[in-house]
């Protein structure tokens, strides 16, 4: 895989969103199908969002101060959400496509190319949403297990075995794809949300009072009436805006209008009901402090909740384990990570995908998490970090697209974005406060994965600059093999390279040990775009060299997955006739070698000889047919 030239080591070598032109119904059936993927996070929220942020008030919270965090639940719904990611942010599509990698891919166009700081910037933003991915699961599942201590103390003692066997069993069915049982995640969800705004509304009038909490004064107040402990505070608050970055991530799978529809027609109000009956109850009920979301049900009611909750839970960590698998599909594209071997789990949906190893990864960060906090109340102070962080990251980034893609003045994007910036800032250092109280963790996960990117793209970068002092023009290469004449073998020779101006090392290698060069030669150069897809117009570029030698690139689109067979039976409307059986593929095959110099220290050239090593093989990423190809290897040191 290249991007913008640069070489996978171990090598030597959907149109925009659908939006409100299609029939009615179609929109509603994807707004559905949104409520599943989308809103399954944010939907989780109410398990534990309200219940830690008046944890830390004690047993007898103060009138005032239940207001003040509905108000707080509310406004940021409101601000973050509503205001920022679906009425703003999802106006900066790549294409139709959202999410941090998209607003990378926006800025570094916008810029002309990569900069410091915003690859930086992109990285950190990936880097925490696996972070994300990570703890989700783990405190989604285990809150809604805990419900069942409500039913009998019997329970408590099996809480964290029976989360970590869901976890397990969700993880395990991974392998067989979603497909068949993703269709019933929107409607499940969605039957989530009408109960969770029917407990809300069952115990709203318990206090009529509560409707106070619309009033933004509220929450001002109980921030600066508290001090330091309203800032502790703020960091539970923003437990109930994770997920919103799923908004944007997910805008190329469902459309904007659909998600849009979804989030005010029913979400929203679900959210806003069950946070306003949960500050009721605890307004005419304080012992309700201890779960007041299951405490909104009545007792017969406590099982089935439980069981509705674990199931949204379940959904909730399915999306974000495809999220996962989608994220990591864009990296490796962007140059960002070492190839992921991988498998469709769909013959109808190319975008439905299985990654073994991802999958094992995240499951054992999970199942770790859960061991380690063995309850939601100690997770969640390592979950607002994470979110956060890729928040102010997704701020950041749009400033750079608003300012130079959207050419707005400088105020006018400073205006705009500052606001946010400011609020998400201050949710950020709020979470910063729980760091050794387990905040350490998403730290540490994402910090290990900016590391870990950092270093593939250095890496990449240094070799593909060695590669090209080491090699030959192309262009006196041909000219010497028009002088030489060598002995010619029939069919077509197709070299993978990421310089396609430079004679690939699989070429110069063939012709030194097996003394023959083919027919026809392909120089075939395969490119990732700035944008998430590609028509099959723009995918080709064929350059003739002479009558022995073409050079062929073809492009795809960083969402895109690159089948190069099916690319070359494209090439025949420009000239270049292509049959499989008659074509060999050659690949170079790299051992790295630490160099006695490097421009990078010994502990990251190790790891990335060890990130190129375990990378996935270039045959099945390219989805070439094994039996076509073959590997000349040679020893490379960086």
């Amino acid at each position: 895989m290249t991007t913008s030239g640069t070489p996978a080591p171990g090598d030597a070598s959907v149109p925009s969103a659908p939006e409100a032109h299609g029939h009615h119904g179609s929109i509603w059936v994807m707004a559905l199908g949104s409520v599943g993927v989308v809103y399954g996070d944010i939907g989780t929220s109410p398990l534990y969002a309200f219940r830690e942020s008046m944890h830390h008030l004690g047993h007898a919270p103060a009138r005032e101060e239940v207001l003040g965090v509905v108000s707080l639940l509310i406004w940021s719904l409101t601000f973050i959400v509503t205001l920022k990611y679906v009425l703003f942010l999802m106006r900066a599509d790549n294409k139709g496509e959202g999410g941090t990698l998209s607003l990378l891919a926006l800025a570094q166009q916008a810029l002309g190319g990569r900069t410091n700081f915003i690859f930086i910037m992109g990285i950190a933003g990936a880097a925490l949403f696996y972070g994300d991915s990570i703890i989700t699961p783990a405190i989604s599942v285990l809150s809604a297990v805990e419900g069942l201590k409500l039913v009998t103390p019997v329970f408590d003692p099996y809480i964290v075995p029976i989360t970590m066997a869901i976890l397990i069993g969700l993880f395990s069915v991974q392998s067989r794809g979603t497909g068949a049982v993703a269709r019933w995640f929107g409607p499940i969800t969605a039957l989530w949300f009408v109960l969770m705004a029917i407990g809300g509304v069952m115990h709203i009038g318990d206090d009529l009072g509560i409707f106070w909490a619309f009033n933004p004064w509220y929450a001002v107040h109980f921030l600066f009436s508290h001090g330091l402990l309203g800032f502790i505070v703020l960091g539970s608050v923003f437990l109930a805006v994770t997920g919103a970055e799923a908004l944007y991530a997910d805008m190329g799978h469902f459309g904007r209008l659909p998600i849009q529809l979804a989030w005010m027609g029913l979400i929203f109000p679900a959210l806003t009901l069950t946070y306003l009956g949960q500050g009721a109850l605890i307004l005419s009920h304080p012992e309700a402090i201890e779960n007041p979301f299951f405490l909104l049900f009545p007792e017969w009611a406590l099982i089935p909740m439980v069981i509705m909750a674990t199931v949204a839970t379940v959904i909730a960590s399915q999306a974000v384990i495809t999220g996962a698998y989608s994220l990591t599909q864009q990296a490796v594209q962007l140059g960002l990570l070492p190839r992921f071997d991988f498998r469709h789990t769909s013959e109808q949906s190319q975008g439905q995908i299985y990654m073994p190893r991802v999958t094992r990864l995240i499951l054992v960060g999970v199942l770790l998490l859960v061991m380690v906090f063995q309850s939601s109340s100690r997770l969640a102070n390592a979950y607002g970090i994470a979110v956060t962080g890729a928040l102010v990251v997704d701020s950041l980034l749009t400033f750079v697209v608003v300012w130079k893609a959207w050419r707005w003045s400088l105020w006018l994007a400073a205006a705009i974005i500052t606001p946010f910036l400011i609020l998400e800032g201050a949710f950020l250092s709020a979470n910063l406060l729980k760091l050794l109280e387990g905040g350490y963790m998403p730290v540490l996960i994402a910090g290990t994965i900016m590391v870990v990117m950092w270093t593939w793209a250095r890496g990449t970068r240094i070799l593909f600059e060695k590669s090209r002092r080491d090699s030959i023009a192309l262009t006196d290469f041909v000219r010497i093999m028009e002088r030489a004449k060598p002995f010619r073998a029939k069919g077509t020779a197709i070299f993978l390279t990421s310089d396609p101006d430079s004679a690939p090392a699989a070429l110069m290698h063939n012709l030194k040990h097996n003394n023959v060069l083919h027919d026809k030669n392909v120089i075939l150069t395969v490119k990732t775009a700035n944008s998430p897809r590609i028509s099959d117009a723009e995918r080709i570029k064929l350059v003739p060299v002479n009558d022995d030698f073409v050079k062929l690139t073809l492009t795809f689109g960083y969402m895109e997955v690159p089948n190069v067979p099916q690319a070359l039976g494209q090439c025949r409307k420009v000239g270049l006739k292509f049959e499989i059986m008659s074509t060999s593929f050659f690949l170079g095959r790299r051992t790295l070698k630490i160099a006695n110099r490097s421009e990078m220290p010994r502990w990251q050239e190790k790891l990335f000889i060890a990130l190129a090593r375990d990378a996935g093989d270039a045959t099945d990423f390219y989805e070439i047919p094994s039996g076509r190809v073959v590997e000349m290897g040679q020893q490379v040191t960086v």
